[in-house]
């Protein structure tokens, strides 16, 4: 089993900078994919980024394309969300998933484990 447990959250102003952190605990982490997702209250889940198991391929949702990052460290076990000029918008509980096949896929269904959130308020 992969335990995933995410860090970094917290206020950030419009146009500031804030770096997610997603540390995995288990032996098959480095084969798996790992994706942010985020949900605000009321709404449903959404995909935001995701990474293969090798770092070698990434994909992002339209609205945070060009602003957010996400890269990977194995030996460390971490995944990351650098997240450059966040809107309003970009406020919600955000939270990593390990999908088993190595794939950066957007579905959610995809993930078998998951974090459980750390919380992202964007001001402005």
């Amino acid at each position: 089993q992969v335990q995933l447990v995410e860090s970094g959250g917290g206020l950030v102003q419009a146009g500031g900078s804030l770096r997610l952190s997603c540390v995995a605990s288990g032996r098959t982490f480095n084969r798996c994919g790992i994706a942010w997702f985020r949900q605000a209250p009321g709404q449903e889940r959404e995909f935001v980024a995701a990474i293969t198991w090798s770092g070698g391929a990434t994909d992002y949702a339209g609205s945070v394309k060009g602003r957010f990052t996400i890269s990977r460290d194995n030996a460390k076990n971490t995944v990351y969300l650098q997240m450059n000029s966040p809107k309003p918008e970009d406020t919600a509980v955000y939270l990593c998933a390990a999908e088993e096949w190595g794939r950066a896929t957007r579905r959610s269904a995809s993930y078998a484990y998951w974090g459980l959130g750390t919380q992202v308020t964007v001001s402005s």
